[in-house]
């Protein structure tokens, strides 16, 4: 389902927080961009009442930040926070996966090869947007088995803080991301091995977000490309 279409039974407002919360967790909201109630009420074609209230939970859960009374923002990255969030995703996700495991069939094992290239296909379309969607929903795949509650929310709760930077930091990943942990993590669920798919998710954080984060930020913050 496209972001910002309407499911069965879904009310405007769920509507509405929905389709913000996606946009701001894959980067479709650059880091510093005033947003403006009446411009969100514009285009989704709904009142401003829903999306006060989106914004509102948006800036209770983090992912937003006050400017004034009529606009927020999306927090810039700090070194500090980009390093707890970091420290959050080594935390959660590696159980998440361990978790998981026993309980990911041929089914999910192809959705998530099929999103695996989907990634692969956005990267070379230089589509940093879609890349960084999809990203998350390679992740989200993998821990649905048994994360559905408390683990699942208390991961997107991180993703949300550091989609829209990743975005921007990913545009530096030809030159700094060479080895596919995703792969290694399929590999891994397939042969049922834990030590490995724990190891590989880890990898995955350090080596990508991690490292590309940190040379994004010592380098103030300038993409080479995007």
């Amino acid at each position: 389902m496209a972001v910002g279409e309407r499911k069965t039974e879904e009310s405007v407002k769920q509507r509405v927080y929905r389709t913000l919360r996606a946009r701001v967790m894959c980067g479709a909201v650059a880091p510093g961009l005033a947003i403006t109630i009446q411009g969100v009420a514009a285009d989704l074609s709904v009142s401003t009442m829903p999306v006060r209230e989106a914004l509102h939970r948006l800036v209770a859960e983090g992912a937003l930040e006050h400017m004034d009374n009529r606009r927020v923002r999306v927090p810039r990255m700090t070194p500090a926070k980009f390093e707890e969030i970091i420290a959050a995703r080594l935390a959660l996700e590696p159980l998440a996966a361990e978790r998981a495991l026993p309980h990911i069939d041929e089914a999910r094992l192809y959705r998530l090869q099929k999103i695996d290239a989907d990634i692969g296909e956005a990267y070379a379309a230089d589509d940093l947007l879609r890349s960084t969607e999809l990203n998350f929903a390679f992740h989200r795949t993998m821990y649905e088995p048994k994360a559905a509650t408390v683990l699942l929310d208390l991961m997107e709760s991180v993703w949300l803080r550091l989609g829209p930077f990743m975005r921007l930091a990913t545009a530096n990943l030809e030159e700094s991301y060479r080895i596919d942990r995703h792969a290694e993590a399929m590999d891994a669920i397939r042969s049922g091995d834990t030590i490995g798919l724990k190891t590989a998710i880890t990898a995955d954080i350090q080596d990508g977000i991690g490292h590309l984060g940190r040379l994004f930020l010592s380098d103030g913050g300038v993409p080479s490309k995007a």
